[in-house]
């Protein structure tokens, strides 16, 4: 009956591909070329998530998404990392796939992954989510959790999340907070999706993120900053466009386009427009980017209690503020 279990899993898992139509979203559509990235982000992903949800053994996703092209596997194995959580969060067997996973295929695209733990965090009752995080240890990264819970929420229900920016608050996880921090996070991934909610049009994401209280736009900035690196759908001027209407944000612009690239370094899926976000956001290449992502990453708790999440990226958007222009 194994077989039949997985293919119901993965009916019951995978939305229908037409949930990730900028039409269905009622997203900004600014022409076919951002569209088809935008598209292909998420069917991509869906391709991942049902991948994991009919999977045996967890390297069969490589197999799997083998064919896809460069520059959207890593959202394929963000799904995966979704899909292995839900799995692990609603059977009855002691929960193994995640941490395999993570150790496994997923671990060059660990950043993605975590993200991806967040999204099934977002369809899941709070009960479960302890469940569903508990392949998310280390202490550095399981903020990007939160990241993709936020993310979830901007994308599926962005009239309340974006457009009627509902008010941020404390989040109630990881249990030991700091509660306050976790809420910020959560902004971040909102701040990514923005960018897909405005069909990667650098104007319609600006003005979205200004729109909402200003002690938000710093992490809301930085998020959208990170998807024009990572899934782009622009040119040159619009991501200069970009970085010039984030204003005094632009460091964190460049410190989220670093994280970026050294993602998409690590899984070895760097593709032309990443360096073009890197050149244009962090005045450097991927790698150089990427390198000092590694350089900065903090080697003990920060005196002033920041999470050493808020450290690092603190770190690094200061290593970049020289090249956005922006004093202190």
């Amino acid at each position: 009956m194994a077989g039949p279990i997985r293919a119901l899993r993965r009916r019951v898992f995978t939305p229908d591909i037409s949930e990730t139509f900028v039409s269905t979203r009622g997203f900004h559509d600014k022409g076919p070329e951002a569209r088809t990235v935008l598209e292909t982000v998420g069917s991509s992903f869906l391709a991942g998530l049902s991948s994991a949800a009919g999977a045996r053994r967890v390297t069969d996703v490589d197999a799997d998404l083998a064919d896809l092209p460069t520059r959207f596997r890593g959202f394929a194995y963000e799904g995966a990392a979704m899909g292995f959580a839900l799995v692990d969060t609603l059977t009855p067997t002691r929960p193994w796939r995640s941490a395999a996973f993570l150790a496994g295929p997923g671990d060059p695209h660990i950043y993605m992954a975590y993200v991806g733990i967040g999204w099934a965090m977002a369809r899941l009752p709070r009960p479960l989510w302890r469940r569903a995080a508990a392949a998310a240890t280390d202490p550095l990264l399981r903020w990007l959790v939160l990241d993709g819970y936020g993310f979830h929420q901007a994308y599926f229900r962005t009239r309340e999340y974006v457009i009627e920016r509902r008010p941020s608050r404390p989040f109630p996880w990881p249990p030991e907070g700091p509660a306050a921090y976790a809420a910020r996070v959560v902004d971040q991934g909102i701040g990514r999706a923005t960018w897909f909610v405005a069909g990667s049009d650098p104007a319609v994401a600006a003005d979205l993120i200004d729109a909402f209280p200003a002690a938000r736009h710093q992490d809301l900035y930085s998020g959208a900053g990170l998807a024009a690196t990572y899934a782009g759908g622009c040119t040159e001027r619009e991501l200069r466009l970009f970085l010039h209407r984030s204003g005094e944000h632009a460091p964190f612009v460049a410190q989220a386009a670093a994280f970026a690239a050294q993602a998409r370094q690590r899984a070895g899926l760097v593709v032309a427009h990443n360096e073009l976000a890197t050149r244009v956001f962090c005045g450097t290449s991927v790698a150089e980017a990427a390198r000092v992502t590694d350089e900065l990453l903090p080697a003990r708790p920060a005196p002033s209690g920041l999470p050493a999440y808020e450290v690092w990226r603190q770190s690094i958007a200061e290593r970049f503020r020289a090249h956005v222009g922006v004093g202190r």
